[in-house]
């Protein structure tokens, strides 16, 4: 079997699941459409997850867990909602197995059937406000600003690793206002909070925008959202923050007392992000030698390989790793230091490319004589000799411009492949000749856009927060627009 990974040219639906499989980052369970997230990959989610909570907690959100079954008769109250996830619910019906009697294994027990069918969480809206009507009663108790790190369970009959699975890890914020407005300002925070995150931490630039109405969440009055762009082309939402309006607090009946004594329903919101955010990283930023990571969240910043022939050199220059290990732990560097003996360097050069260490030293017998290292850096291969004095604060700096140079590489790519067209035929043949994002006039009907779709399987993907207001007709029906929307295909 051949080390290289299909190219992206070639095929990058396979040099994707290569990739995911080669860097060791998940595997397919043998529960169908479920993963395995294995330590490496999880150590970038855990990296990733341990910014977002900080983040959480520093705009004043508490964590807290709910249950993962969910009556059937709670997703039954608020009518949109259970329209939007009724085809992807997993549904318990029996609490109970027993032994087959001629010996074929077990079984369910038919005796031991539920009285109320328990759905196996899609999202949490619905037994969230089901306990939020026990916890607020006046005022006093909002706001009410709850994350919740979760596992879903959305049945699905194609899937992909980290991008779309039947289960997939998540953080769900829930939260309860006094009012619209402050409940606007929250949603809005959010996509904010989630913006800086992705662009930041994961170099990956994004279009703020919010959804169409036929693309909204179900049972939110507003979607806002954060829409990538991968390298194939293809949008990826990374990331949703809703406007629930009064919708779950009606279903729910969830009051509070005004300061005047008033009973008012009460506002809402929720929002999240997922493990898709592993995908969307591995499409960003990776090439064909594997996968290539941001710095601010991968799990190892440097590794250092030791090149020898003898146990005295190999000693040396384990001394000197220890020095610089010493230092760079000093600065917050996350460092490796493989003096695995079963395996030769020139492996251990190919495995840390693949897995995207951001920084990879090499130390020898000359090196050490001479007081250098020779160091390369993953996202554009250049290998240069530099001195062992002051590595630390060198490697520093290096990361900090890695980390710099990959969002601008990705807005760069970005840019050059988001197209303002005004006719249907002149979107049609740019989005199979080209692809990227489409700028386009639309009319605003589902039924155009229903058209679009159904045509070229491209979706509305937002509306831009920053889209100026500019006067045109749309491109399929010739109706008046006043804003352009963006289009493409998406995963």
């Amino acid at each position: 079997m051949s080390n290289k990974l299909t190219s992206r040219t070639e095929d990058y639906s396979k040099w994707y699941n290569e990739l995911v499989g080669r860097a060791d980052l998940a595997e397919h369970s043998d529960v169908r459409g479920c993963m395995i997230i294995k330590p490496y990959g999880f150590a970038i989610w855990e990296n990733m997850k341990d910014v977002l909570d900080l983040k959480f907690k520093e705009t004043g959100h508490s964590n807290a867990y709910f249950p993962l079954f969910i009556p059937k008769s709670f997703l039954s109250k608020e009518a949109n909602h259970v329209d939007g996830f009724a085809k992807e619910c997993a549904v318990v019906t029996h609490y109970r197995l027993k032994n087959g009697e001629n010996g074929e294994g077990v079984i369910v027990d038919p005796d031991a059937k539920l009285e109320e069918e328990l759905i196996v969480r899609p999202t949490s809206e619905t037994i969230i406000w089901n306990s939020y009507k026990n916890w607020i009663q006046s005022y006093r108790d909002l706001p009410i600003l709850i994350n919740q790190w979760a596992n879903v369970v959305r049945w699905e009959m194609r899937t992909r690793l980290f991008l779309r699975t039947t289960e997939f890890l998540w953080q769900e914020g829930h939260t309860a206002h006094a009012t619209k407005a402050e409940a606007i300002e929250e949603a809005e925070k959010m996509l904010d909070v989630y913006t800086d995150f992705v662009e930041n931490y994961m170099a990956m630039p994004v279009i703020r925008g919010y959804k169409s109405e036929s693309e909204r969440f179900a049972g939110a009055d507003e979607t806002y959202c954060i829409e990538a762009m991968m390298q194939d082309g293809k949008a990826l939402q990374a990331g949703t923050s809703h406007f629930l309006g009064q919708n779950f607090a009606k279903a729910f009946d969830v009051k509070y007392a005004d300061k005047e004594g008033k009973l008012e329903h009460v506002w809402a919101t929720s929002w999240g992000v997922s493990t898709r955010l592993m995908g969307a990283l591995i499409m960003t930023h990776s090439d064909d030698e594997g996968l290539v990571l941001p710095p601010k969240i991968a799990p190892l910043h440097v590794v250092i390989v030791p090149i020898y022939k003898t146990d005295e050199e190999r000693k040396a220059i384990g001394e000197k790793a220890d020095e610089l290990i010493k230092q760079f732990k000093s600065l917050g560097i996350r460092v490796k230091f493989d003096d695995d003996d079963n395996r030769r360097p020139g492996w251990k050069f190919a495995e840390y490319e693949m897995k995207g260490v951001p920084v990879r030293i090499a130390i020898g017998p000359r090196d050490l004589a001479a007081g250098n290292v020779e160091l390369a850096r993953r996202d554009t291969k250049e290998k240069t000799v530099v001195s062992a004095e002051g590595l630390d604060v060198y490697v520093k700096q290096l990361l900090d411009d890695i980390q710099s140079s990959l969002l601008n590489k990705a807005k760069a790519f970005r840019k050059a492949n988001i197209h303002t067209v005004d006719t249907y035929e002149d979107f049609k043949k740019q989005l199979e000749e080209k692809g990227g994002f489409f700028l386009v006039h639309w009319d605003g009907t589902k039924e155009t856009e229903e058209k679009i779709k159904q045509e070229t399987q491209a979706t509305i993907r937002c509306i831009p927060l920053d889209a100026p207001i500019e006067e045109g007709v749309c491109m399929v029906t010739g109706k008046p627009s006043t804003k352009r929307v963006i289009i493409a295909k998406a995963y």
